[in-house]
């Protein structure tokens, strides 16, 4: 909390939230982030890359989801114009949910966190290492701060299942 007279010395708020804001139109990334945050998002937007799902469809493809979540997750979807709602008519009503061409976009974004979740994890760093290596700078012989790949890793690559 800050003091009524003192205040933060650097002018920044206590509070470790205070500085998030609306994402910044600017920045794409953030952006997208916004659109996609919360737990189970991303997974609602993967059940909805393969085909439209009525909610009972998505209810049995993520079972562990509460159905307050899940009503959450679509609406907030909705919100960032990444799933269409379509109410059909007659009775009982029937909903369908789909992905926007917006939200069909990020089909090649989520294949590239599946694709980087599927990669083993990388062997954990030996005490020594950090030290020995940081002296050589980045992409040296024996560096611990190794540069990016060039070429993928040979790990066989799954595809987001249709």
């Amino acid at each position: 909390m800050t003091h009524r007279t003192v205040g933060h010395p650097a002018g920044l708020p206590d509070e470790p939230h205070a500085h998030v804001g609306a994402p910044t139109p600017s920045c794409p990334v953030e952006i997208t982030l916004a659109a996609l945050h919360g737990r189970w998002t991303t997974l609602v937007v993967r059940e909805l890359l393969r085909g439209d799902r009525s909610y009972s469809e998505l209810r049995a493809a993520l079972p562990t989801l509460s159905d307050k979540v899940l009503s959450d997750r679509l609406a907030q979807l909705g919100e960032a114009g990444v799933v269409e709602r379509d109410r059909r008519p007659g009775w009982p009503p029937r909903v369908r949910y789909a992905l926007t061409p917006s939200g069909r976009r990020l089909g090649p974004v989520l294949q590239a966190l599946w694709d980087w979740g599927a990669q083993p994890a990388p062997a954990p760093a030996r005490e020594g290492d950090m030290l020995e290596g940081a002296s050589k700078g980045p992409g040296a012989p024996g560096s611990s701060r190794a540069t990016p790949p060039t070429t993928p890793p040979t790990a066989a690559r799954a595809r987001l299942p249709a």
